[in-house]
């Protein structure tokens, strides 16, 4: 049976790279028909779910990822920052979801927790999880201590990526290997909570190497419940600043894959959304792209301006997935607009130690996992 003929109710772990190679050579048209005909087995067609995501370390990394801006290999002008505060944390939770996100991302520079940060991190965790609000974190690797001690708290997802195929992988990362990330991705299930995975493309990958990045992720035992579709931002100082764009094609071509081999998971553009016109972002939801981040930071790099989301949102007919108000448009995209103005005051990148506020913006990587 081809990938075309597969039953579109199927939900497998078996792919091969064949298969998957013959979905990726369909015409552009009938590769997203198939997608949004999975798409609308499983979701809702025009909802898109809103996340927000905070840096709460920043800087540092003994890992040497050749996209990031955040590894201590690399001269990028990144300043290193330490754990933020917890009570800094919360507030910036509370104003996420009272401007309408509905999960809350918290993102580490480390390779793994130091266990002198686990208490503040699990605190974190149990505050932000107590205002109602998914939770999810990145820190790098965890063992199944770790793993568990952070579902123990409350933490819903943990994000993880396997960044690339396994054959392309020690071309970028050489401090960790593809089965450290493995590991890491068993015991966070084990543990009980949510995978979060995906991985970046315009590494100077091949496009056999980006469906060997799906394989990876659809033959897990479970698929991630998130899968984030991450377009790198190449960032001056690292090893990837100077290779070769993706064509918008060829990226629009990897999500529609992934919504069909991964039928009930949310496909999520992350980094690099900056870069994407409108016509290419709503190609994006049409090929099964249903959550982003929104506000004007991803961790380390910038992220188009909530208000851009909200009139593509109003262009395309989307409405942003679980906001519980009862309203008319104009409230939602006050709500979604008020989180601009918080976001452009609060100090994501606060020095905890020093109570310092916010250094100058800079155009870094994609780091959306450790």
């Amino acid at each position: 049976m081809t990938a075309q003929q597969t039953p579109m109710e199927a939900v497998r772990h078996d792919w091969t790279l064949k298969e998957i190679q013959s979905l990726f050579d369909l015409p552009f048209n009938d590769l997203l028909f198939q997608a949004q005909t999975v798409h609308r087995q499983y979701h809702d067609p025009n909802a898109v779910q809103i996340s927000t995501l905070l840096s709460i370390k920043t800087g540092a990394c003994p890992e040497d990822c050749k996209y990031c801006s955040q590894s201590g290999h690399y001269n990028t002008g990144l300043e290193k920052e330490k754990l933020m505060e917890i009570q800094n944390v919360v507030s910036q939770a509370r104003d996420a979801k009272a401007s309408g996100a509905s999960r809350f991302c918290m993102g580490a520079a480390w390779r793994s927790p130091r266990e002198k940060d686990m208490p503040y991190v699990l605190e974190m965790v149990k505050q932000v999880k107590s205002l109602g609000m998914e939770t999810c974190m990145t820190l790098g690797m965890l063992d199944k201590d770790q793993a568990q001690r952070l579902a123990d708290a409350g933490l819903d997802y943990y994000n993880h990526n396997l960044d690339t195929s396994p054959e392309h992988y020690n071309s970028i990362i050489t401090t960790r290997t593809y089965q450290d990330r493995l590991d890491t991705l068993s015991n966070v299930r084990d543990a009980g909570m949510k995978v979060c995975c995906g991985g970046i493309l315009g590494m100077g990958e091949t496009a056999k190497d980006r469906a060997g990045l799906l394989m990876q992720l659809a033959n897990l035992p479970e698929h991630p419940e998130s899968v984030p579709i991450n377009m790198l931002v190449k960032i001056e100082g690292t090893p990837l600043e100077n290779v070769d764009d993706l064509d918008p094609f060829d990226f629009i071509r990897n999500v529609a894959v992934a919504r069909i081999l991964m039928p009930k998971s949310s496909v999520r553009l992350s980094a690099g959304r900056e870069a994407m016109n409108e016509q290419m972002q709503a190609l994006c939801f049409m090929a099964g792209a249903n959550s982003i981040f929104y506000g004007e930071r991803l961790l380390t790099t910038s992220n188009p301006e909530a208000t851009s989301d909200m009139k593509l949102f109003n262009k395309l007919g989307i409405k942003p997935m679980d906001i519980q108000v009862e309203a008319s448009d104009e409230a939602s995209e006050a709500a979604l607009l008020n989180a601009v103005e918080h976001q452009q005051t609060a100090h994501l990148y606060v020095d905890a130690s020093r109570g310092q506020g916010a250094p100058q913006p800079h155009k870094d990587c994609p780091k959306l996992s450790s």
